[in-house]
């Protein structure tokens, strides 16, 4: 894994699968950048990991994040 800071996922980053938002990056080793939400990203993180010169960055702690109430 690359240890260089990784910009956050935002609102306009979409899953390369469904076009729902994306929670999780898997840059390649040839500067290629694949895009999955959470649910395809359980689907192929397991693969993803196992690759060699792979930055993953996972974002998925994001939806179960605590919400702040309402004032």
């Amino acid at each position: 894994m690359n240890a260089t800071l990784t910009p956050e996922l935002t609102a306009a980053d979409r899953c390369d699968r469904c076009g729902a938002q994306a929670y999780i990056r898997a840059r390649l080793a040839d500067g290629l950048s694949l895009h999955f939400c959470a649910h395809h990203g359980r689907e192929h993180l397991d693969k993803l990991r196992g690759l060699d010169d792979v930055d993953i960055l996972d974002e998925t702690h994001r939806l179960h994040a605590e919400e702040t109430p309402a004032l």
